[in-house]
């Protein structure tokens, strides 16, 4: 009698418990159904700038290979990268001949070389920056150029998580971001160390070096520039939006 008296409680104490293990593993499947992953890129991406000057010629490389596979990852092309976007920079303000390139020459060159369109895009805030980033790499599939160190140097993101699908919503925050560094593996000094290629950074991680373009600068001498002064910079892929041609079959015109 006195083992069958147990019984009862002991089957309520099981229940109970299986009760209590359902309730805790919910939340977990919620999370996780909530979360975002998307990255373009593969390892052998990666391209390493061949000299300390030539961050955008390598960073335009990354994303073609990106963009098409197995393209390109010889110092030739890289070179060839480098001068295109140079070349389309503009000149110096005191009018000598450049050595880097511009984000300008970034966008130009990346849409000469049929990988575009790109445009450049700033964001007041770093979310702000990271959301506009993450909509346009999911998309078109393409990925972004980030302009890092206050407008010296240049990274590729290839791809982030976030707390939902951005072309499914715009309520989303993107927690992680996926980046390459041309630099890796030497950093800076001043900077911080280079992640690894195809490291995910939180938004604060990456934020010690992606960092707004400076405000009072001598480059800003250029309309471009000086509306992307304060403002966090990128090269952003974009859908082209049809133009409906006009009568006699041509498009207009627009000035």
């Amino acid at each position: 009698m006195r083992s069958a008296s147990l019984a009862a409680p002991r089957r309520l104490l099981a229940g109970l418990l299986a009760a209590s293990l359902l309730f805790v593993s919910a939340p977990a499947q919620t999370s996780a159904a909530r979360t975002y992953t998307l990255d373009l890129g593969v390892r052998a991406d990666f391209v390493a700038q061949t000299n300390f000057v030539q961050c955008v010629g390598a960073s335009m490389q990354m994303m073609l290979n990106m963009i098409e596979p197995g393209r390109d990852r010889s110092a030739k092309t890289q070179l060839r990268l480098q001068k295109l976007a140079r070349g389309r920079s503009g000149p110096r303000p005191d009018g000598t001949q450049r050595q880097g390139a511009s984000v300008s020459g970034w966008a130009t060159g990346l849409n000469i070389e049929g990988a575009g369109p790109y445009k450049l895009a700033g964001a007041k805030t770093l979310a702000g920056a990271l959301r506009i980033a993450a909509k346009a790499i999911r998309t078109t599939g393409k990925p972004v150029g980030l302009l890092m160190w206050h407008g010296r140097h240049a990274w590729v993101m290839s791809g982030f998580r976030a707390t939902a699908d951005p072309l499914l919503t715009d309520d989303f925050t993107v927690t992680a971001v996926i980046v390459e560094d041309p630099l890796y593996p030497f950093g800076s000094r001043v900077w911080g160390p280079s992640p690894r290629p195809g490291e995910a950074l939180t938004p604060k991680q990456l934020g010690r070096q992606f960092v707004p373009r400076r405000t009072h600068s001598i480059w800003n001498f250029q309309r471009w520039a000086a509306n992307l002064a304060g403002k966090y910079v990128m090269v952003v892929p974009f859908k082209a939006v049809a133009v409906q041609p006009d009568y006699a079959g041509f498009a207009p015109v627009h000035r």
